[in-house]
């Protein structure tokens, strides 16, 4: 039976904007026992208790679908409220101040920072598996052991300004800012749908949020 709150509605809304790794995102989610709410309508994102941001593609693609179905500003309240809310790859990287990818385009700047293209002379995109280092403690590992091996699919990276919130890293060339959190808002480069048992993991504290309402921050 589907996990449900009290009132009814749905526990976990993904935001479906038309370019994303969805489908698997929504088989993670159910196979964890909770039902999704799979939408693109700004007043179902405005009222979830939890929203995930999945994303697979390029940002300005990203950020032009956003604007077109009015899910900018309602993305931003639902996290300037300290709701919990999960990106994921491009859901993360599209909440930084802008991307480098294709130019400079400006993205949701939730987070002050910028995201990069990775380092020439290595192999692009970073796909595969690659650990991650726990920088600190936080709900989000609760269970998944440090420098355990996650799925990767990337070109780019994100750079917060504040370092502070970058709470795991992934060494590919560079230090990768793989897992960050603010409050209730955790975002992870890696696609933990596509990661087996130890990504769903990962889901399944996330959904410990939506449901408990466990503040995150540190």
């Amino acid at each position: 039976m589907p996990k449900m709150l009290k009132d009814g509605h749905k526990v976990i809304t993904i935001i479906d904007y038309g370019a994303g790794n969805l489908r698997s995102v929504v088989n993670a989610v159910t196979k964890l026992g909770f039902q999704p709410k799979i939408t693109n309508n700004p007043d179902d994102v405005s009222s979830a208790r939890a929203l995930i941001l999945p994303g697979v593609g390029a940002a300005a693609d990203a950020m032009a679908s956003l604007k077109k179905l009015g899910l900018v500003s309602p993305i931003r309240r639902f996290i300037a409220e300290d709701r919990p809310f999960f990106g994921i790859c491009l859901g993360l990287q599209i909440l930084f101040s802008g991307t480098e990818e294709g130019g400079w385009h400006e993205c949701l700047d939730i987070i002050p920072g910028r995201v990069r293209k990775l380092p020439a002379g290595l192999k692009i995109p970073h796909m595969g598996w690659n650990q991650v280092r726990q920088k600190i403690s936080h709900p989000l590992f609760d269970g998944v052991p440090n420098e355990a091996n996650f799925y990767f699919v990337h070109s780019y990276y994100a750079e917060p300004d504040d370092k502070s919130l970058v709470v795991g890293e992934t060494e590919y060339g560079v230090s990768i800012c793989s897992v960050i959190a603010r409050g209730n808002l955790v975002g992870t480069q890696f696609h933990p749908e596509r990661s087996g048992e130890i990504g769903l993991k990962i889901y399944d504290n996330f959904m410990k949020f939506a449901l408990t309402a466990r503040l995150s921050s540190l």
